[in-house]
């Protein structure tokens, strides 16, 4: 990547959040001339007991792929934006904050968690946002 480019990392997980995530960076990368790095992380930890450490990075390999054709398929005027993608063993909060620290923007969906969901659970986007060195956009849930 240049350094004249504007860099944008995006976290991608399969869900509405990380859709509209990837399609709000698609377009600021096409407005500012810049590139999108769509960013899933896995965790084998997490998966079914059934399921190998392989199956579940090639289900999120598959999954980040899709996602990335589908965006690229719909968004009008970002077609030329270049985007890299990328599967990340690890914490979502951890994986997005290594990835973004020599990005311009890092760019994530909120899924919509209640006060209390958030501080019992823990949240992803206020990990990020308190741990990431460069902006955070957080697109918020039914953002267009």
């Amino acid at each position: 990547m240049g350094d004249n480019q504007h860099r944008i990392v995006v976290g991608v997980d399969g869900t509405d959040g990380g859709r509209r995530a990837l399609d709000w960076a698609l377009h600021e990368a096409a407005t500012r001339g810049g590139t999108v790095r769509a960013v899933m992380s896995w965790r084998w930890d997490t998966a079914s007991p059934t399921d190998s450490p392989d199956t579940v990075r090639v289900e999120a390999e598959r999954v980040l792929r899709d996602e990335i054709a589908s965006q690229q398929a719909t968004a009008s005027g970002e077609a030329g934006v270049t985007v890299a993608a990328e599967v990340v063993e690890g914490r979502a909060a951890d994986v997005l904050v290594r990835a973004a620290r020599d990005a311009d923007l890092l760019v994530l969906g909120s899924h919509g968690h209640t006060r209390v969901h958030r501080t019992v659970l823990g949240s992803t986007a206020q990990e990020v946002v308190e741990s990431a060195q460069c902006p955070v956009v957080v697109i918020p849930t039914g953002a267009a």
